[in-house]
């Protein structure tokens, strides 16, 4: 029989026992597709507000108890509540309103949303996990190198006097390319926290709601492109390791920017299907030019009965010749000393 531990139970076979913050759940039968295949089919819900690293005053925990884990939850639901119920307010250019955690009274300033459109969830009181970063043991990602910490002062530094010289200087983001939550590896935020999985027995296909990329990965043992060929996201190839899906991918253009890594860049995916309602998703980074050594986080992800409806991502085509023109007025008036 083919056993392999993961973060969240043992898996042999096609049968499951769940482990939640070390309690065993009865083990279930995992779904499966009619050539025999683990069936990672479905609309999948990766909205948490764990956060990615684990904050420094929990230490070495890496569980909340029962009680912190619902008292947490209960918070965020109120916060949401508040900021869902606040009056109209207008607009503070500059701020944002995703960034507003008072609970109790709605403080900071308002910007390009309102609370209708955010959507963290909450979900700490199934996993009770202090980060979503399982590896190293700290929760927290390494150290970057020095390469990496001059690569990003010297961006930092350079977008502070050229802030709008051309659209590429602009994100990946704002230019509607990528979403921000996208990945891959795909890690919660704001709004949009979904995926949608297909499959077929030679093919698995990825797709976000967020900007609606879809990741094409084939099962059949073929090479990967030739490292002068990059994508936005990365050559993926997958294969089956037991019931867990395991995807590499690599040449990854440097352009995306995410998270300061470069296009030595790797990252491997893992996916498993739990039970009816769960799928694991594990991915480890690898990048010797921006961290000293991997790193591993782990999200859970919930069945979604609802469809995966478009994100019409235009801000970026319809506003680039408007943020382009404002650039351009505040460098005239600069000019002429107004």
């Amino acid at each position: 029989m083919n056993c392999r531990a993961v973060v969240s139970g043992l898996v042999c076979g096609a049968v499951v026992g769940t482990l939640v913050a070390g309690g065993l759940v009865e083990a279930q039968e995992a779904p499966r597709t009619a050539w025999g295949a683990p069936d990672l089919q479905g609309v999948w819900d990766f909205r948490t507000i764990t956060p990615m690293q684990r904050p420094e005053h929990y230490g070495d925990k890496e569980f909340l108890t029962p009680e912190e884990a619902a008292e947490l939850d209960a918070s965020e639901e109120e916060r949401q509540r508040v900021l869902w119920e606040a009056p109209a307010e207008r607009t503070t250019v500059g701020e944002n309103v995703d960034r507003r955690s008072t609970v109790g009274e709605v403080r900071g300033a308002p910007g390009s949303y309102n609370q209708f459109w955010i959507d963290v969830g909450t979900n700490t009181i199934e996993t009770r996990r202090t980060s979503l970063i399982v590896d190293p043991p700290n929760g927290r990602y390494p150290a970057q190198t020095e390469a990496a910490l001059e690569r990003a002062a010297a961006r930092r530094a350079y977008a502070a006097e050229h802030p709008a010289d051309t659209w590429e200087g602009f994100s990946a983001g704002v230019r509607c390319i990528l979403g921000f939550n996208a990945g891959p590896p795909f890690t919660p935020s704001a709004y949009n926290n979904n995926i949608q999985l297909f499959q077929t027995p030679d093919h698995v296909v990825i797709m976000t709601e967020m900007v609606h990329t879809s990741r094409v990965i084939p099962l059949d043992s073929r090479p990967h492109l030739p490292a002068h060929v990059v994508q936005w996201s990365g050559d993926s190839r997958g294969r089956w390791d037991g019931d867990t899906l395991v995807i590499e991918t690599r040449n990854f253009d440097a352009k995306r920017r995410w998270r300061n890594t470069t296009g030595s860049a790797t990252l491997i995916e893992r996916l498993t299907r739990i039970d009816e309602d769960t799928l694991e998703y594990e991915f480890t980074v690898e990048d010797p030019e921006t961290w000293v050594g991997p790193w591993t986080a782990n999200v859970p992800l919930r069945l979604n009965p609802d469809p995966v409806f478009e994100f019409a991502c235009h801000e970026g085509n319809y506003s680039m010749p408007v943020m382009l023109g404002g650039a351009r007025m505040e460098e005239l008036a600069a000019a002429e000393g107004r």
